[in-house]
């Protein structure tokens, strides 16, 4: 495939990482109206954004193995049909079951476009400068889509209402799969795989959606709630049986010596970690701007663009940074830098300011990601073979969104917990409860930053590529486990 092809694909690829995380952002603004429109009670109003992330969390495991089984670009473009099919039944839902179900659905699609769009980019671009490019171009659009999914949340529903939040993921799925045939090569199943491992596949698909359900059930009823210990203690029952079943069968769903990479299961943990300190400080730092700021939810979202600039500004730049000092060293960087920046986010004040109190913080932050996003990704896909990009994209997929679920439960507890401690007056109490929670959340990459100190990573040159042989640059550039 021509530079240029490659180039326009991974605009596609990028574009629709845009969309998907733009709608795990954009339904947190509408989820009010939603509620006063269908007279949804509190309760059933939390599972019409947590039905997303089960089922989003617990499909991408086994939708990252079926596009290496079934083929990507047939995986990329049945996820984002179920996705524009299932958006156009929450658009149209007038019931509280209904609309949980099409986001269920929403999320199934999600999972399966996401997959397939990561592992299609590690297909087309070697490991290597190029790969990191494109590797820098999803961060940006992950970061973008988040800052412009509050900004257009907010207003779509103040002008259109609720469900065009819902039919602009119908124009965008269509938008998105007419030019496939043209810009992704059709690519082809792994012939070497001669069955399909469908209890392994029941047995992780069911144990990473009730893992997933009670991560954010805990939320809502606790930690040591009955429904969250029982449905927790189900998923590692579950996810244990799924790993003596791969052991067993002829053809695993996932080979336990892909697992047994100390670099990638590293990688794994720590997009994980990073994960569970920076998303849930967008949700924490939007609620300071609503509810003590004083901001409308337009403007609350638009705060965080000059974040997201920054994102994307780093992002293309990040190519170089790894070039010339190494992977390990600005992944070092990052982290370091997300610790510094969640422990100054945590200095606000019930009377600060945005250009005081959030900005300069949110810009560390803006720098940090990318860094970090780009560099575990780099590390997690560092032994992929071309038949193994989906699993290893499911893999890193899994480990991000289960690093945001359980980031934002914990974060939102620690900062409710706070707030209803304290006895000072509303706006201060509020206040008190986000500081803690982004003091919390430091913790995350503090320890990925520790943990990142065990990895080796290296770059070759080019001169040393050419003179390995075919297989080595195949397997992509590894370095020493930790």
């Amino acid at each position: 495939m021509a530079a240029t092809d490659r180039r326009r694909a991974l605009a596609l690829l990028a574009c629709t990482q845009f969309v998907l995380i733009l709608d795990t952002s954009i339904i947190n603004v509408a989820a009010p109206s939603i509620g006063r429109s269908l007279d949804i009670s509190p309760a059933e109003l939390s599972w019409v954004a947590n039905a997303y992330l089960v089922s989003f969390g617990g499909l991408l495991l086994l939708s990252g193995r079926a596009a290496d089984l079934l083929g990507r670009r047939r995986v990329f473009v049945s996820g984002l049909g179920v996705l524009a099919a299932a958006s156009l039944l929450g658009a149209l839902a007038d019931r509280a079951d209904l609309l949980i179900a099409a986001r269920a659905l929403q999320g199934g699609g999600a999972a399966l476009a996401a997959a397939a769009a990561f592992s299609l980019v590690l297909t087309l671009f070697e490991d290597g400068p190029e790969r990191h490019r494109a590797l820098g171009v999803f961060a940006a659009m992950a970061g973008a889509g988040g800052a412009v999914g509050t900004v257009l949340g907010g207003v779509l529903t103040s002008w259109l209402g609720w469900q065009s939040t819902f039919a602009l993921n119908v124009v965008a799925g269509l938008a998105l799969i007419l030019p496939v045939p043209r810009l992704l090569p059709p690519g082809t199943p792994d012939g070497r795989e001669r069955g399909f491992d469908v209890p392994g596949a029941v047995a992780v698909t069911a144990g990473l959606g009730l893992l997933a359900y009670a991560v954010v059930n805990a939320g809502e009823a606790g930690w040591s709630s009955t429904p969250t210990l029982a449905t927790g203690a189900a998923a590692v029952l579950l996810l244990a049986a799924f790993v003596l079943i791969e052991r067993r069968v002829a053809h695993p769903l996932v080979p336990l010596a892909v697992l047994g990479r100390p670099t990638l299961r590293l990688a794994n943990i720590l997009a994980g970690l990073w994960q569970m300190s920076l998303f849930p400080m967008f949700f924490l730092v939007s609620l300071y701007l609503q509810a003590v700021l004083g901001y409308q939810p337009v403007l609350g979202g638009l705060a965080l663009l000059p974040l997201c600039a920054v994102v994307i500004a780093v992002a293309s730049q990040a190519d170089r940074l790894i070039g010339r000092f190494g992977p390990r060293t600005v992944m070092l960087a990052g982290f370091a830098l997300v610790t510094a920046g969640m422990a100054w986010q945590s200095l606000l004040s019930a009377d600060g300011s945005f250009l005081t109190d959030v900005l300069p913080p949110s810009l560390v932050l803006g720098a940090a990601l990318p860094l970090v996003a780009i560099t575990t990704n780099v590390a997690a896909t560092l032994d992929t073979r071309e038949h193994e990009a989906g699993l290893v994209s499911g893999l890193v997929n899994t480990s991000l969104q289960f690093g945001s679920v359980l980031g934002l439960s914990v974060l939102s507890g620690v900062a409710a917990a706070r707030t209803g401690a304290s006895s000072a007056a509303h706006d201060t109490a509020l206040t008190e409860g986000f500081r803690t929670a982004l003091l919390v959340g430091a913790a995350p990459a503090a320890l990925a930053l520790l943990l990142a100190l065990r990895l080796r990573l290296g770059l070759r040159s080019p001169e040393a590529d050419a003179a390995a042989p075919p297989e080595a640059r195949t397997a992509g550039h590894r370095g020493p486990g930790p």
